[in-house]
């Protein structure tokens, strides 16, 4: 392991979790934006047919799909530099060893 492969994770891992929480967020901003359209298209619709649209609403699914990816990838990423830290603190520890064992001759 080298500590720029370590720091480039984490990095990438930074980008993918602020494009997961973006994301999230402009989930609830695409719902109101496919809201009001369905309410222009027809101004007596009610809330429930209005949301009902935009759950259904192809460019809310496309969203959809893209949030998914970047929690893979955010999900990947944080688990790979959970990996290194625990690959770190076995090295750590047999360092360590060696130490004790070397103080003990």
């Amino acid at each position: 392991m080298k500590f720029e492969q370590l720091e480039e994770t984490a990095r990438k891992y930074a980008e993918a979790e602020a494009s997961r929480q973006y994301l999230m967020e402009f989930r609830k901003s695409k719902k109101a934006l496919l809201m009001g359209e369905a309410e222009r298209d027809n101004p007596k619709m009610p809330i429930a047919a209005q949301e009902r649209y935009a759950y259904s609403h192809h460019e809310y699914l496309e969203l959809l799909d893209g949030l998914k990816v970047a929690i893979e990838q955010a999900v990947g990423l944080k688990h790979q530099l959970a990996v290194w830290q625990m690959k770190f603190e076995t090295w750590r520890t047999q360092e360590s060893t060696k130490r004790a064992e070397m103080n003990i001759r």
